[in-house]
Order: structure tokens, then sequence, then C-alpha cells
């Protein structure tokens, strides 16, 4: 048997809040087919899928820092090609971080406090919007049928988890987490898959090592998937250009 796993110490951090790397990474080509609507005063970025393919259920997307930018639109349409009808909400409400800084070397803004940018002014903000908006969803769009999974990019990360500890989803996945303390893994109930850079300081070897011995002793059903040769952004803004990035 795992030991069981001293809950004493679940409000150190595993995944760490967001730093530089946040701001590194490439634009993918192509045209976003969605639209965006407003749920609970928030817009929201909506991908149906094909009638044919259509099944049934409900994707929730949580956006890294970047926001609603082409890559994310154009990943959650691959969602909806699969069958979902995903809705992703921007709650940076139109401030991503690209506004004020187009990647880690920028700083034509010298007074842009990006500590303050992500935590005060818009993770206060998601705290208390996310709930509230996937209660939305569910009113609106749902059915006593449906099914919900979701999926969020580092600064989403903690949102995905939330939902897992709760009834709302059936499963739930992020890549490349931030923000994660230890009892946002212990409070899981449903599956978690995990999409993961070997190469992190935001979720290091070691705190990837914390987090599966959390899940393990707790019996949680889980699925790590670990990259070598990317780095922190590699599942939202790979370069596609480079082979192995893309594939």
């Amino acid at each position: 048997m795992m030991p069981a796993y001293d809950t004493a110490k679940s409000t150190h951090w595993l995944a760490q809040p967001s730093g530089p790397c946040y701001l590194k990474g490439s634009l993918h080509d192509g045209t976003p087919r969605g639209y965006f609507d407003t749920v609970t005063d928030v817009e929201t970025y909506i991908s149906r899928p094909k009638e044919e393919y259509a099944n049934g259920h409900i994707f929730l997307y949580f956006p890294d820092v970047w926001g609603m930018f082409p890559n994310g639109l154009l990943i959650m349409d691959a969602f909806a090609d699969a069958g979902y009808f995903v809705l992703g909400l921007d709650y940076f409400r139109g401030d991503p971080v690209w506004k004020h800084r187009r990647n880690r070397h920028d700083q034509s803004n010298p007074n842009f406090d990006y500590g303050a940018w992500k935590k005060k002014k818009h993770m206060e903000f998601a705290d208390e919007a996310v709930p509230k908006w996937i209660d939305e969803v569910k009113r609106k769009y749902g059915q006593l049928s449906t099914k919900y999974a979701c999926v969020g990019y580092c600064f989403g990360a903690p949102y995905v988890c939330n939902e897992l500890a709760k009834e709302t989803v059936a499963a739930g996945g992020f890549a490349r987490p931030a923000f994660l303390r230890e009892d946002h893994f212990t409070k899981v109930t449903k599956p978690l898959f995990l999409s993961c850079s070997e190469e992190d300081h935001t979720f290091d070897q070691d705190s990837r090592r914390t987090a599966l011995d959390i899940l393990q002793s707790g019996r949680k059903t889980y699925h790590l998937q670990l990259f070598s040769g990317v780095e922190h952004g590699f599942a939202l803004r790979g370069n596609m250009k480079n082979p192995y990035e893309r594939e």
C-alpha cells in the first residue's frame, strides 16, 4: 500500500506562480471559426461541433495569460471538431498579457507590474467569476444527459482542479500548470490528465513527483504525459515550424 500523504503540508506550492516563461511562444496559423457571446457578463468564445459529430457534451476551457488569442481559439475549435460544444471564458476581460509585453524581453512598458496584473487585477476576478460562469453555462447550454470536461493552460490549471473536487465535470486536464498548491491534488475526486514539459521551473521534477505521490496515496485516477525537449509554453504556444514541437 502507498503510505498516506502528509496533509499538513498541503498548502505548499507545487506548480509555482507564473514567471517570465509565460511570455514566450509562437503564434499559430489559421482562422478561428467560433464566435463570442456574453455569459454572466464575461466574454466567452463558443465553438460548436458539426452536427454529424456532436456528442452532446460540453467542454470548458480556461486560458493562460495570453487569453483569447489565435492559438487558444484554434485549439478550442479542435476540441469542437472532436464533437464537443466548447466554451472558453475571458477572465482577463480584454486585457491579456501580450497587450503589455510581447515577450519576456519586452521592456517597452517599464511601468507594467506583471505581479499586480496577474494576481490583484485578474486572479481575484477569475476566482469569483469562474464558478458563476460554469453554473450559467450548465443552466443555459446543458441538458440532464450532458457530461462536462475541462482543460486549463497554466493560469487556468487551478480552475480545473477546483472543478475536479466537485460534481461538475466527469474529467479534466491541464498543461504546464501554475498556481497549484498541494491541496489542489488532495481534493481531486475525478480523473485528472497532466500534460507537462520535462524542463519547467513552474512545475519541476520534484513538484511533479510530489503531485504523483499525493495522487497515488489518495488512489486518484490520473494520467501523466511528460515531454522532453520542450519548454513551459509547449502545449499552447509551441513552434509549429519545429516538427517535434508540432507533433
